[in-house]
């Protein structure tokens, strides 16, 4: 039995080569998972090796692999993911809503900041990075092609039981899946997943969603989402409305790390959630409903 990993956002790493940053990221999220399940109190329980997918050295744009997140380095198609991923985040009037469309990305992300309770230094920060590499991914041919191809080969090589996607990864994940019908996995998990964020991502889904509703890739036998109802990312946070998710659930992580994959395999949420696909089923009761 395995378990495969496919991370989100700001996870490259940087000196090492695919498979050493694989081996890192896999070193660093095993105990958090193992975390989760005593949290769960799932002690005894096994749980199978875990190997990460790692695709962030197609998504992270080389020039700003060192540098300091920075608004003016937004291009128009960036820029246009900031402000639908903004304005996903509530619910203002229509003329507020007018305004801040039009308005400076520095002042729609102050917008964000106050309505959030988040610095906006933090806010920024993530802003840039999320529209960089889903940028990358959703319009770039070759990189999409490139971060689905890394999925599709470690998922066929490893046969896992389920694969938890976090982030931008439930993204690369989920059309991976689409793409190679062949792959089968007892349960897909996605973990602050931007899946749904109209505008910035669900428009521009393969295969694209019909009728509003996108469809769940053949292969895969359950779907549970977990989401911080605090994610900035998951937005909207229920992906039942727009996808035919098995099980939802909100997992609370606090205001300051609302959105790291380590956070989420740590929840013992996610660990109730895949318990019964990786050993022995005599466990609580799932986590929720769809």
């Amino acid at each position: 039995m395995t378990i495969v990993a496919v991370h989100g956002i700001a996870n490259h790493q940087s000196g090492r080569s695919p498979d050493e940053a694989a081996a890192e990221l896999s070193t660093q999220w095993g105990p958090k998972l193992r975390r989760g399940f005593t949290s769960a109190g799932l002690d005894d329980h096994p749980l199978p090796p875990l190997h990460v997918a790692y695709y962030a050295h197609h998504t992270i744009a080389a020039e700003r692999q060192a540098g300091v997140p920075n608004l003016n380095s937004l291009g128009e198609q960036e820029q246009a993911i900031v402000v639908a991923w903004a304005l996903s985040m509530g619910s203002p009037t229509l003329q507020e809503r007018q305004g801040l469309a039009t308005a400076p990305l520095r002042q729609l992300l102050s917008w964000v900041s106050q309505r959030r309770g988040i610095p906006l230094t933090t806010v920024t920060r993530l802003a840039v990075r999320l529209a960089g590499e889903v940028r990358r991914y959703l319009h770039v041919p070759e990189v999409r092609a490139a971060a689905q191809s890394v999925v599709a080969e470690l998922i066929r090589r490893a046969r896992p039981q389920v694969v938890l996607a976090h982030s931008l990864g439930s993204v690369v994940a989920y059309e991976a899946l689409h793409a190679h019908p062949d792959l089968a996995v007892d349960c897909f998990v996605t973990l602050g997943s931007p899946l749904g964020l109209p505008g910035g991502v669900f428009d521009h889904l393969v295969p694209a969603p019909l009728a509003d509703r996108g469809a769940r890739p053949a292969g895969v036998g359950y779907w549970v989402n977990l989401a911080d109802t605090g994610d900035l990312v998951a937005i909207p946070h229920r992906l039942g409305d727009r996808f035919p998710v098995d099980q939802h659930a909100d997992t609370p992580m606090g205001t300051l790390d609302f959105h790291t994959f380590g956070t989420y395999l740590s929840s013992p949420l996610t660990a109730a959630a895949i318990a019964p696909f990786v050993g022995q089923p005599q466990i609580p009761d799932r986590v929720g409903k769809s």
